[in-house]
């Protein structure tokens, strides 16, 4: 890697920790607070709302894409965004969970709005500054930026919680996130985004992606790639409970040693894509998350030890890192081209939006079948996800160029 290009990838790095750290203590440790706290489960449940701008970041994805002439553009999108999170964050730590409860959620849905559109922007210059070769490494950093984001969120941050409080721990917040987008004026390299069409990008700019030549088959793929191993993600906890494990042993081993196995996966995952291609990892990944869900039908068969339960920990959240990576890079791999930002979002957008659907039926499936039904379930979809693999790569005319 030449010397002058080996930066961007510490630059990304610090940018995907800087989203979601936030996003990990407020969707997760806060409700920890507020239950504490004595709050209701109903206003728990209103918290939830503020993920909402990022199920609905693809609105205004094209309107970044129309604005955006360079990587410099996205730049000051992006420096705009963060700077803005960081002042509601600072803003919140003023305020009181037990008095000031509605106007933490509506500043929180600001904040989150701010931080979906440096999601956007962070997307689209990425797409722009890595080459083609440069991507699978580029995606493991992504990966492995969120990962080590959620970890930190919702590990490290609630320990300080205990230690300095909500209104320190807010300051700090917003301290780290300015700190850590630091770098990025230092990046001198200009990108420009091809602009023949996009001038014209439309708010269906998102819609009309799937609009093209064989993307059905690309929304086929989003829908279904994650589906063997999410619901396991989504029951893993509950069924730890169930199996007699404390909320101290569950957040280590699934919260702290998960989560470090996802993020040590990201970037392997990224050196073996790199290795194999996109087409091969694509196949290979898919097939790991089958092998994960026998897995799990073996062990809840009877009762497993906790070895057994820490290998299926490493091997789930290992090819959900796996799986993370691929999907990313294929993604980058197909935008057009000044619509980098409204592509690549929509594309994630939907594979979460897959996600929390299949995270809902895990439940149902767990409550109807048991959990050795939940992980033949699952299984299931794991090897129908496999097979619409094989079926789109098979003689690819019209998908995409995937090597």
């Amino acid at each position: 890697m030449k010397g002058q290009n080996w930066h961007k990838f510490p630059i990304l790095f610090s940018l995907y920790i800087a989203q979601s750290i936030p996003m990990s203590f407020f969707s997760t440790v806060v409700p920890v607070i507020m239950r504490q706290e004595n709050y209701s489960l109903e206003s728990i449940g209103l918290l939830q709302l503020v993920k909402l701008p990022w199920i609905l970041k693809f609105l205004w994805a094209p309107l970044i894409d129309k604005k955006a002439n360079n990587s410099n553009d996205l730049k000051r999108w992006i420096i705009g965004s963060e700077l803005f999170y960081a002042v509601i964050i600072f803003t919140i730590g003023f305020l009181s969970l037990q008095t000031d409860f509605q106007m933490i959620v509506i500043l929180m849905i600001i904040a989150f709005t701010a931080s979906a559109t440096q999601d956007i922007a962070t997307d689209a210059f990425a797409v722009l500054i890595l080459k083609k070769n440069e991507r699978s490494l580029g995606n493991s950093v992504q990966s492995a930026g969120s990962f080590i984001g959620s970890l930190m969120g919702t590990g490290v941050l609630l320990i300080a919680y205990h230690y300095f409080g909500w209104q320190a721990l807010l300051w700090i917040l917003a301290g780290f996130v300015i700190f850590v987008v630091g770098p990025l004026p230092y990046f001198k390299k200009k990108s420009p985004v091809p602009k023949a069409e996009a001038k014209s990008i439309s708010p269906a700019a998102s819609i009309q992606f799937f609009t093209r030549k064989g993307m059905w088959k690309r929304l086929l793929l989003l829908l279904t790639y994650y589906s063997g191993i999410i619901g396991i993600l989504a029951m893993l906890k509950p069924y730890m409970v169930d199996l007699g494990y404390t909320v101290k042993e569950i957040g280590f081993m699934s919260g702290i040693f998960g989560t470090a196995v996802a993020a040590g996966s990201a970037f392997l995952g990224g050196a073996i894509q790199k290795r194999i291609g996109r087409r091969t990892a694509l196949k290979s990944f898919a097939i790991l998350n089958l092998l994960v869900t026998l897995y799990f039908i073996a062990i809840s068969i009877n009762q497993p030890n906790i070895y057994q339960i820490y290998t299926g920990i490493a091997l789930l959240w290992g090819t959900y890192g796996f799986s993370s990576v691929i999907i990313y890079t294929t993604s980058m791999d197909i935008v057009r081209k000044g619509y980098e930002g409204t592509d690549f979002t929509v594309q994630i957008v939907i594979s979460h939006l897959s996600g929390v659907i299949f995270a809902v039926l895990s439940g149902k499936l767990a409550g109807a079948l048991g959990y050795t039904g939940l992980f033949a379930s699952e299984a299931g979809f794991a090897l129908l996800a496999i097979l619409i693999v094989f079926f789109i790569l098979h003689k690819n005319n019209d998908y995409a160029n995937i090597e």
